[in-house]
């Protein structure tokens, strides 16, 4: 049937149905980035690092690192709001700066990236999940 023979409620109905699933499928992206735990290892580890870069953009803002050895890890803090609660900001630290990260390792060892619980820059902790901190 032509376009034009199609009723006009019929042409509204469709519109309605593509905007809410457009605004439906839009909605899910987030939660798509968002990639919890489960790639995580349940031992905490500490690394030692220096900072190379500082990303505040979501879903996670993160830290690129330098290791022993010139090793380069990805550090994932927690989302923004956590990230902001936990105080740290972009003036918390800069390129140079010497970090301690509390946190969780990739399981596949050949993935330098870590999911931080806590950052420590000059002293000051950050703890993006304080319920998750193991100190033992």
């Amino acid at each position: 049937m032509p376009v034009a023979m199609i009723p006009d409620r019929l042409k509204r109905r469709r519109v309605a149905q593509l905007l809410l699933g457009g605004a439906a499928a839009g909605a899910s992206l987030p939660a798509l980035a968002h990639h919890g735990w489960s790639w995580a290892e349940d031992q905490q580890t500490v690394l030692e690092a220096t900072i190379v870069s500082i990303s505040l953009a979501p879903p996670h803002p993160s830290l690129v690192v330098k290791a022993a050895g010139g090793v380069q890890w990805q550090i994932d803090l927690g989302n923004p709001n956590q990230t902001e609660r936990s105080g740290f900001t972009a003036a918390s630290g800069k390129p140079g700066d010497a970090v301690t990260i509390l946190g969780n390792r990739h399981k596949d060892k050949t993935k330098m990236q870590m999911k931080a619980v806590r950052i420590t820059i000059a002293g000051k902790n950050y703890d993006m999940y304080p319920e998750r901190i193991r100190t033992n």
